[in-house]
């Protein structure tokens, strides 16, 4: 398929970043869409930030699976990795400034669980802020992905991380499309 714009690892689990598995104009296209969907604010980091809920709105399996950057994701992983996975979940959370959101794993160490997150935005500028950032296990940030229209990173799950919200500055919300990914049996 396609080289990784980068590539990163954190305690032995990788984190690759494209560029190229989402157009800024299929980005501007969802983003459109989202304008208009029922977003709740019930998304919760873990479970003792319970009461710092963030606003997402889910997405169905037929709605997961009409997404052209979800088919390419899929087959660059089974390209990349050699094995195939499918998505259990898929949601966009939305961040704007003030909102507060925490750090959190997507499934637990010993998991084969991947995460991929679409940055959902027809521009950004990197005054916005708004950037993801992830952790070792010392709690030390060790790499960044700029929220650049269309990038799409894909990560191990057990990677502490946490996306940060936009700067005083943004008033564009910071729409992050997400599929959490399993084995395929």
């Amino acid at each position: 398929m396609t080289e990784p714009t980068y590539s990163h690892t954190v305690d032995e689990k990788p984190i690759w970043v494209f560029d190229n598995l989402c157009s800024r104009d299929e980005a501007t296209t969802v983003f459109q869409g989202l304008e208009a969907s029922a977003f709740r604010h019930n998304e919760v980091a873990r479970p003792d930030t319970v009461d710092y809920k963030h606003w997402a709105v889910g997405l169905s399996e037929a709605q997961i699976a009409g997404l052209p950057v979800y088919q390419r994701a899929m087959a660059q992983i089974t390209e990349t990795t050699g094995k195939k996975y499918r998505a259990y979940r898929g949601y966009v959370n939305y961040a704007s400034y003030g909102d507060m959101l925490f750090t959190h794993t997507d499934c637990l160490p010993a998991a084969d669980e991947l995460t991929v997150l679409v940055y959902i935005c027809p521009k950004w500028d990197i005054e916005w802020g708004g950037e993801t950032l992830f952790y070792n296990e010392h709690d030390d940030c060790v790499f960044a992905s700029t929220p650049k229209p269309g990038r799409t990173v894909i990560f191990h799950g057990a990677i502490k991380h946490v996306g940060r919200p936009p700067n005083r500055i943004c008033y564009t919300p910071r729409y992050t499309l997400a599929f959490k990914l399993e084995p395929a049996i």
